[in-house]
């Protein structure tokens, strides 16, 4: 894209508020469940969505608004999509229980495995190109080797769903977030584990009754939110023992049931969220007050996200199947 190729060599600059909406992109037919820019700098124009329709999308959503590529390899709902690194390929994971490996420029599956649950969380090892994490409606979450299509490792929570799963900076350890659904589920909402052994590190982490839909690390600070049920947002340390920061809380928009996500701006300076009633709010990371709301959507806005090169360009999504892009 020309829009990005000035930005590629300069350091990222401050990131404003955007105001106003550039692309309203609606090709989806039902709820957009995820959205990620494509991690490669310069093919960052790119922009994935998975959805209930039971289709993943490719969009250019800086140049031209325009959907690329649709790729229909799932029986049911598409709940969680990632790019890979290299940005050559899309793990995608569904309520058919698969687990699929496409090639963006063929549309063929590299990888395609069946598992016992259905998949409503995955991500890739942050190191480890060929390794994924994925979880769902099932006590396990599983570690996949994708190059030989085997499970490496099983990590066993009594819950009954994973929500989320957050790699800490090296991948040396991992959070999921979990739907512990019973009287004494204060103390399993985040689960640590460590990556290798499969040992539980910790999951005395947070003691409110809430679940926590969506995590997300901090670009530079060794920090991550959590999302609650709450209607608000926790801050947790990154290390052992994940202590909770009882002076900081962002709260002002709404969770109310919808997997909402959370993500900080490139400079760690805003935290952004959706919320159920459409708008999207600006937080100050360090102060913890709105800054500003944005009314993006008449649905449901599960997804906020600031481009990671061109400053200040937001994709929102929501429930009612449209992704906007602002500036």
């Amino acid at each position: 894209s020309e829009l990005i190729k000035p930005y590629l060599g300069s350091k990222y600059k401050v990131t404003e508020v955007p105001k106003s909406l550039i692309f309203h992109m609606s090709k989806h037919s039902g709820p957009v469940n995820e959205i990620q820019w494509c991690p490669v700098r310069e093919q960052s124009h790119m922009l994935l969505s998975a959805s209930m329709d039971k289709t993943v999308k490719v969009w250019d959503a800086v140049d031209t608004g325009c959907c690329l590529k649709t790729f229909s390899c799932h029986a049911y709902a598409v709940r969680a999509a990632r790019w890979s690194s290299c940005g050559r390929r899309i793990l995608s994971g569904g309520f058919d229980s698969m687990l699929h490996l496409t090639d963006v420029e063929t549309g063929k599956q590299i990888f395609s495995s069946k598992t016992e649950f259905r998949i409503s969380a995955l991500k890739f090892h942050p190191t480890e190109s060929n390794v994924c994490v994925c979880g769902g409606f099932s006590p396990e979450v599983k570690a996949w080797d994708l190059r030989t299509s085997k499970v490496l490792r099983v990590y066993k929570a009594a819950v009954q769903q994973t929500l989320d799963i957050l790699f800490l900076p090296e991948g040396r350890e991992f959070l999921t977030s979990t739907d512990a659904v019973s009287r004494d589920s204060a103390d399993r909402t985040i689960v640590a584990w460590d990556f290798q052994s499969a040992a539980k590190i910790s999951n005395q982490i947070f003691h409110e009754r809430y679940t926590c839909p969506s995590l997300t690390l901090h670009p530079k600070e060794s920090v991550f939110v959590a999302q609650t049920n709450g209607n608000y947002m926790a801050l947790f340390a990154a290390q052992r023992p994940y202590r909770i920061n009882k002076k900081k809380r962002y709260e002002g928009h709404k969770v109310e049931g919808f997997a909402v996500g959370c993500e900080f701006s490139p400079d760690g300076t805003l935290l952004v969220t959706g919320s159920s009633d459409g708008k999207v709010f600006f937080y100050n990371y360090h102060t913890s007050r709105i800054i500003r709301t944005l009314s993006a959507h008449k649905e449901a806005c599960v997804s906020a996200i600031f481009h990671p090169v061109l400053p200040s360009l937001l994709a929102t999504c929501d429930w009612a199947g449209e992704i906007k892009i602002w500036q």
